[in-house]
């Protein structure tokens, strides 16, 4: 039994009537009591208080019939901005976002080496710049949360970025001492997945995202929450053996799936077969569209290698919503079928198979919704682009 004192009633009531407004988009206080049960006491008082703090706004709504126009409620959506920035191997992506989730701006800079000390006054300069934009705003920037492609435990240290040799690295406090602003740093899988679920799958608590570019990284979704391990280590899906004896990994097994089944595995086997190291993945692109035997004989290998981790994936956990995010696929026409088709076990079970819809803009706005329901102290979060 939930038992609690009156101050956490009066949170837990604070954050259901707060994402009630967000999900809704635009309520009255008496459509708030029919979907949350509460009583109409206890949402007067909470949204007279989210007045006052300016998290929401009132407005009229317009209609011709005859008696008071009922007031609707919305959350403020230019009080704060939270800034979602993705760290990945060539560059930095910054993406402000309004409390609606919206993006209002995004920048993208080149990182030209993977020096610590180097990237670190980037960000933070850059994020200083963003600062100082919002500075007018009624909370100006609510929040910086950072992805990052590697290994980050449950203090959010960043144990290993095989991407630019970081290892043990406490961005966190480094960025906090710097600027005096909430930093959080958040493995980049866990944010698509966060991303997945907050603006696509909202109603979905059984939800994974696996991403396929540089490696392969797993997001989970359970009960709603995301599963992080018991170090925070746990979604190293890429390292699961599915060739033994196979090609070598810089883990140092042999054999992993990401060597077979990422977008970058699949690079390496095309410029192998085309003898050109040069071959880029636009390239790629364009052989599928012009239909080059070679190419398209490789993106089968691909799928098939890609069908077998996702099986093992959908027998470990019974996922209800499984997404693939990777560029690669979102452009491959009927990527999705060809993945069904090859997943024919008769005790592997789950409701929905897609390619994610994002892209690589996954990150980085799992990044900018995280920021705000850290901002809004809220349990559930759903928004819509």
């Amino acid at each position: 039994m939930l038992t609690g004192d009156a101050s956490l009633i009066k949170k837990m009531n604070r954050s259901l009537i707060l994402s009630t407004i967000i999900e809704h988009k635009s309520i009255s206080r008496a459509e708030i009591a029919k979907v949350t049960g509460l009583n109409k006491a206890t949402i007067s008082v909470q949204v007279s208080e989210l007045l006052d703090h300016a998290f929401i706004v009132e407005s009229q709504l317009e209609h011709k019939s005859l008696g008071r126009r009922p007031i609707m409620l919305s959350i403020n959506e230019k009080a704060g901005f939270a800034l979602g920035i993705d760290l990945d191997k060539t560059t930095i992506t910054f993406t402000l976002a309004d409390l609606d989730g919206c993006p209002v701006h995004t920048d993208v800079i080149d990182l030209p080496v993977s020096n610590y000390e180097v990237i670190f006054d980037i960000l933070s300069q850059q994020i200083k710049v963003y600062h100082s934009k919002c500075e007018q705003t009624h909370y100006g920037l609510i929040g910086v949360v950072i992805g990052i492609h590697g290994i980050v435990d449950t203090n959010e240290i960043i144990y290993f970025v095989p991407q630019h040799g970081w290892k043990n690295k406490n961005l966190k406090k480094d960025l906090e001492n710097e600027l005096g602003i909430y930093i959080y740093i958040e493995n980049n899988a866990n944010l698509c997945s966060f991303a997945e679920k907050v603006y696509k799958h909202h109603h979905s608590n059984n939800l994974l995202s696996v991403s396929l570019y540089s490696g392969i990284g797993l997001g989970f979704m359970i009960n709603g929450e995301l599963l992080k391990g018991y170090h925070g280590y746990a979604g190293e899906i890429g390292h699961m053996i599915i060739v033994p004896n196979g090609v070598p990994c810089s883990c140092g097994n042999s054999g992993c799936w990401e060597q077979y089944a990422s977008e970058n595995s699949l690079t390496r086997r095309v410029c192998q077969d085309q003898q050109k190291l040069d071959f880029s993945f636009e390239d790629i692109l364009t052989g599928l569209k012009e239909q080059e035997p070679t190419i398209l004989k490789e993106m089968e290998h691909f799928i098939e290698y890609l069908a077998i981790g996702l099986n093992n994936l959908i027998n470990l956990y019974n996922p209800e919503i499984l997404v693939v995010n990777s560029e690669l696929l979102r452009l491959y026409p009927n990527a999705a079928e060809e993945l069904k088709a090859q997943l024919t076990s008769t005790i592997s079970h789950y409701s929905e198979l897609l390619v994610s819809e994002f892209g690589k803009k996954a990150c980085i706005m799992g990044a900018c919704a995280l920021g705000i329901q850290k901002f809004l102290g809220v349990s559930e979060l759903s928004l819509t682009l």
